[in-house]
């Protein structure tokens, strides 16, 4: 039991390898559940995981843990759908207390970002569109249960959404793993370029809105 807790305690959640070397797919699950339908989530690392995930199920290109591949999307898929489902739910449920109760600026924009996407691009492609924004992937979901978005609409697309996303990066990372010999060598800076990459739309969306205020 003491040799668990410390296994416990030695993980860093915010640090992909790390997840994966103590829970494995079972740990991908939990993590985009989480992330994706949790607002206390929205700091975990989706993207470099499904990623990392994906070069770990590669035969012999890394030093870490060997992970299967139709266990990772299997595991992938099952989070990051149910977690949207259940964020849609507590949305519709709790309505906006849900954000309200939280101080956290960092999630407050997000929400904003989340309510700006819903508008300007319509659920539909909003709901697929914020899969692949950090933050905004975790509080739309709630979001769009909150603003009435119809289930069937949400559900529809988020399924779509979560599937590319989800797939597009695991796939991603087994086509490089499978290429690169001893990619590992690479791993940290390959996954910064995948988080840098992935914060970009928000980047620019929060650069685009500060520049519209200032021509007001």
């Amino acid at each position: 039991m003491s040799n668990l807790s410390s296994s416990l305690l030695a993980v860093n959640p915010l640090d992909a390898g790390s997840l994966l070397g103590a829970f494995g797919a079972l740990g991908i699950a939990v993590v985009l559940f989480a992330e994706t339908g949790l607002l206390v989530g929205f700091f975990l690392p989706g993207d470099s995981l499904l990623f990392t995930a994906g070069l770990l199920c590669t035969t012999g290109a890394h030093s870490g843990p060997h992970l299967d591949l139709a266990q990772v999307l299997a595991a992938s898929a099952v989070g990051a759908l149910a977690g949207a489902q259940v964020g849609y739910l507590l949305g519709r449920r709790g309505g906006r207390a849900l954000l309200t109760r939280s101080r956290n600026k960092r999630l407050h924009e997000g929400a904003a970002r989340a309510e700006e996407i819903l508008h300007r691009y319509g659920h539909a492609k909003a709901v697929v569109l914020a899969r692949f924004v950090p933050v905004v992937r975790t509080v739309l979901n709630p979001l769009a249960g909150a603003l009435g978005v119809s289930a069937r609409t949400f559900t529809l697309w988020q399924v779509i959404g979560g599937l590319v996303w989800t797939f597009g990066l695991v796939l991603a990372g087994y086509a490089l793993g499978s290429s690169v010999p001893n990619v590992d060598h690479y791993l940290l800076p390959i996954v910064a370029v995948v988080v840098v990459v992935s914060l970009l739309p928000l980047v620019l969306e929060l650069l685009r809105s500060r520049r519209q205020v200032g021509t007001r």
